[in-house]
């Protein structure tokens, strides 16, 4: 009797065990598979470019961005600082990869997975407002606040502003002041960058932006940057993109991109810039809806990364900025299209490639080519700066994103990809690209599609290219085999189907239809059963690439 006891003792201690350590171990096993999505990539750039007193500009430089990652963390999520404090503190081995995969998301939600929990809890949930707003706070109360409160609308809507709650009301905190000792510090580090700036546009410019972190005005320094020129280094550092804001669209989060200028590669892709207004003339709307009032300067500049933080920097890496977004300063002087171009490489001999294998009919795997991806992303850059930006509805001046609430970014990405195509023929039709070019653009942006699909359906880029896809399947532009789950371009219908689209979209956003942007998302920005089927087939293949910036060795050091 009492061996049969010990031995269910033993047997109850080992299941009590094995409880404890299995989860940890499936834990690993789920962290490792997570981290194995992002391919390890070196990002280096050629000291040789740089003078001493300009390597004393990046060094100030980086450390400004390391303040940008700081202040978008707390953006994400209000708990962010909390646990990451904690996984930093865990002895565990598993809570080491859930830190690094933390790191690459900027909080516990996964970017890849529709911003589900990884840590933290199956119940966790990303606020839709992200920690823009009080977490508790619905869109009918804010919007009733300002039905109720008209005065508080433009402080409310702004791109540089936080809400909170304050007892019983809402209200407007500038970034300036709920940022200002992060913001200080780094104010006080351009300043130190502007002392070794030889160039005088740079120096402006990073005394500009600093004042701008102060003052919460961004327009003057937003300007100074559009005027930089005859410069090696190519900096981008505040608030810009909103697409964090998943309530409204209406928040700005901070980033940074640290670059240097590739010469030969930027004069050869200046031509394009000659061709705006044209680009303008050609779009797929009445005249009445087109904005020939947007600056003609936009600049176009090929650059190599050499550090980038905050926003841009959290899950998947951006390839190309297109800024500043401010309507003001694009009517008054364009856009500057900045092209990554080491980034590109790597996105296309570690991920495109290796996909394009897996997606594309045998007979089309030939027409894949890095000249039509970098080539797509120029377009699509240029693309963001045409069409409706500043409308009118029913008499009252607005813009597009304010109209769009939080569809914006999709169908502005959505746009920018499908202009992007229909602005390359184009240029094919202008012999500025070669007649083969035709063939493969459509054919590498097809497989570019499940490259950006794997970042989320519901993510901006991703949900864009869903419409792309499911519209063009629908139409008979793509065609799916059943039997090989591989796709296919219809080329002779696919410019046709391309234009359709862009048509629909710009009459969207002339419009400022909101109820139709909604509808396109609903029926085509959604995983149908065959990029299902080609999801399935990727797996293996890395979504992404993770920087491993060289900068951040050497202040190691």
């Amino acid at each position: 009797m009492f061996r049969i006891s010990l031995m269910l003792l033993i047997t109850f201690f080992i299941m009590i065990f094995w409880q404890c350590e299995n989860p940890k171990k499936d834990k690993a096993v789920m962290m490792t598979k997570k981290l194995a999505r992002f391919a390890e990539t070196e990002i280096e750039y050629d000291h040789n470019l740089l003078t001493d007193r300009q390597k004393m500009v990046i060094e100030k430089l980086y450390r400004a961005a390391l303040i940008m990652d700081d202040i978008f963390l707390d953006q994400v999520y209000s708990k962010n600082d909390m646990m990451l404090e904690k996984l930093q503190r865990s002895p565990l081995p598993e809570d080491k990869l859930v830190l690094n995969y933390f790191r690459i998301m900027f909080g516990p939600f996964d970017r890849l997975d529709d911003n589900r929990p990884f840590y933290g809890g199956d119940t966790l949930r990303k606020p839709a407002g992200a920690n823009f707003y009080p977490e508790d706070m619905t869109r009918e109360e804010f919007e009733k606040w300002i039905v109720d409160h008209p005065e508080d609308e433009k402080a409310f809507k702004s791109e540089f502003t936080v809400i909170r709650r304050d007892v019983d009301t809402l209200k407007a905190v500038p970034y300036a002041d709920y940022y200002a000792r992060e913001l200080i510090d780094a104010a006080n580090l351009l300043i130190d960058a502007a002392v070794y700036a030889d160039n005088p546009s740079l120096r402006k410019y990073l005394l500009s932006r600093a004042a701008s972190f102060v003052t919460n005005e961004y327009f003057e320094s937003d300007m100074d940057w559009m005027d930089l020129k005859d410069h090696m280094i190519e900096l981008v550092i505040g608030p810009y993109e909103v697409y964090e804001d998943a309530l409204f669209n209406y928040k700005a989060a901070f980033e940074c991109f640290i670059t240097i200028k590739d010469p030969q590669e930027s004069e050869k892709l200046a031509v394009f810039a000659e061709y705006l207004k044209e680009m303008e003339k050609n779009l797929l709307i009445a005249d009445e809806h087109k904005n020939f009032e947007r600056g003609s300067e936009s600049p176009i500049m090929v650059v190599n990364e050499v550090f980038s933080a905050g926003d841009t920097k959290a899950g998947v890496q951006t390839l190309a900025f297109n800024l500043p977004n401010d309507e003001r300063v694009r009517e008054a002087k364009g856009c500057k299209k900045v092209l990554l171009k080491n980034i590109h490489q790597a996105k296309y001999d570690k991920i495109l490639l290796p996909i394009s294998q897996k997606v594309l009919a045998e007979d089309q795997q030939n027409l894949v080519s890095f000249e039509a991806f970098f080539n797509h992303t120029l377009m699509h850059e240029i693309s963001h700066g045409l069409g409706p930006g500043k409308i009118t509805i029913n008499g009252k001046e607005t813009e597009v994103r304010t109209e769009l609430k939080e569809t914006y970014s999709i169908i502005e990405e959505c746009k920018a990809d499908v202009l992007g195509m229909y602005n390359n023929m184009f240029m094919v039709e202008k012999g500025v690209y070669p007649k083969e070019m035709e063939q493969e653009m459509w054919t590498t942006f097809l497989s570019g599609i499940f490259r950006s699909i794997r970042f989320g359906i519901k993510e901006a880029h991703g949900a864009g290219n869903a419409i792309i896809y499911n519209y063009f399947l629908e139409k008979g532009a793509y065609q799916f085999d059943e039997s090989r789950e591989k796709v296919s371009v219809n080329q002779n219908i696919i410019y046709n189907v391309a234009k359709e689209l862009a048509g629909k979209i710009l009459l969207i956003q002339a419009l400022g239809d909101y109820n139709e942007a909604k509808a396109l998302i609903e029926t085509y920005g959604v995983e149908s059963p065959s990029i299902a089927k080609i999801r399935a087939n990727l797996e293996g293949i890395p979504v992404d690439i993770k920087p491993v910036f060289q900068i951040e060795k050497e202040m190691v050091q």
